[in-house]
C-alpha cells in the first residue's frame, strides 16, 4: 500500500469559535491531500483524461488540533473496484502520533469529456499499490 502525506502547523486561519481546528478545515485537508496524491502519481495524460468526485465522506473527529499543533495528514487507498476507490485519510498530532481525524471516502473515477463513470484502469490502480 503506497502512502502520501504531509507534515504543517495548524494556523490562526484554521481555527473555529472554539478554538480549535474547523470542521470544515478537516474537510479541506482531506480534499487537498487526496488531490495532491493523484497529482504526484498520475501522469500528464491521466490527469488530462480523468477526474475524480467525491460520492461519500465518512469522518470520525477523535480529539480536536489547537493552534500551535503539527499534524501529518496521510493517505492511501484502501480498495478499488469498477470506478469507485475507498481512500482513507488520517490525521495525527505529528508529535505525540495520536490519531485525531480518520476518514474513508468513497471517490468515483469520471471520464474527464463525458463526465460518465469510467472503470478504474489496471494502470491506474498499480499507482496506488
Amino acid at each position: 500500500m503506497q502512502t502520501f502525506s504531509e507534515i504543517f502547523d495548524v494556523v490562526v486561519d484554521d481555527i473555529d469559535d472554539l478554538n480549535h481546528v474547523n470542521n470544515i478545515r478537516y474537510v479541506e485537508w482531506i480534499q487537498d491531500i487526496s488531490k495532491k496524491h493523484w497529482e504526484q502519481v498520475a501522469n500528464e495524460d491521466m490527469r488530462i483524461e480523468m477526474i475524480w468526485v467525491v460520492r461519500n465522506h465518512n469522518i470520525s473527529y477523535l480529539k480536536s488540533a489547537v493552534l500551535g499543533d503539527t499534524v501529518e495528514v496521510a493517505t492511501h487507498i484502501k480498495s478499488s473496484k469498477g470506478p469507485l476507490s475507498i481512500r482513507v485519510v488520517e490525521v495525527k498530532n505529528h508529535r505525540t502520533g495520536e490519531l485525531m481525524v480518520k476518514s474513508t471516502t468513497e471517490w468515483c473515477l469520471l471520464d474527464a469529456k463525458t463526465f460518465r463513470p469510467k472503470r478504474i484502469p489496471e494502470s491506474v490502480q498499480e499507482l496506488f499499490r
